[in-house]
């Protein structure tokens, strides 16, 4: 087991099970903050276990999660919240979280593949995880 495995081993088991249990629980408006918690935290697991295991193609993985997830957050938080579910509790934490954690696994990944093409490829997938997260955090609170 090397770092990147360990990393993912550690995200998966303190991060992706709370995040589940909070998407099947509560009210709406907390469990599409759950669902996009969940998202942000698959993406980057992938992107853990595509280094650890030497596999370019979960990076790939990684980039249909960041852009499928924001867009699926945003469809739940159109159909399925009401006004009384705005601003649900922890919405405020979202965007902190997504651009910690995008940030903290995203760069040492840059530094460790080294310039090209695959760089190219986290930096994408980086800026869109942000970009989603700062737009399903302004469509949950909002409407």
């Amino acid at each position: 087991m090397n770092v990147w495995l360990g990393a993912a081993a550690l995200l998966l088991a303190a991060g992706l099970g709370p995040a589940l249990w909070g998407a099947v629980r509560g009210a709406p408006g907390r469990r599409v903050v759950a669902q996009n918690f969940a998202t942000l935290l698959l993406c980057l697991l992938f992107l853990l276990l595509a280094q650890g295991y030497g596999r370019p193609a979960y990076v790939d993985l990684a980039l249909v999660v960041s852009v499928l997830g924001p867009a699926g957050t945003l469809v739940f938080a159109r159909l399925l919240l009401g006004e009384e579910d705005r601003d649900p509790p922890g919405v405020r934490w979202l965007t902190p979280v997504v651009v910690t954690g995008t940030a903290a696994t995203v760069l040492p990944l840059c530094v460790v593949t080294g310039p090209g093409r695959a760089t190219v490829k986290l930096l994408v997938i980086g800026v869109l995880l942000l970009a989603g997260g700062v737009v399903t955090t302004r469509a949950v609170r909002r409407g």
